[in-house]
């Protein structure tokens, strides 16, 4: 009797538990939906002065320095 009432237990604590995931998704997605991102071209309207930062250093573009056997 014991194990019945620890499987219908677990049973029910997994079921509340789907539920819950099921109901925080949910909200998430129409958190997502009723946000509006910015234009599709954020690139287009920088304001001045801040264009494309300059591309990261390649190591094959270093010069060598110091002298090493």
């Amino acid at each position: 009797m014991e194990t019945v009432i620890i499987l219908l237990a677990g049973a029910l604590l997994i079921a509340l538990g789907t539920r819950l995931i099921h109901r925080l998704n949910a909200q998430h997605e129409a958190r997502i939906a009723a946000h509006h991102f910015g234009d599709p071209y954020p690139s287009l309207s920088r304001p001045p002065g801040h264009g494309n930062p300059r591309p990261p250093e390649r190591i094959s573009d270093r010069r060598p320095t110091g002298t090493w056997p």
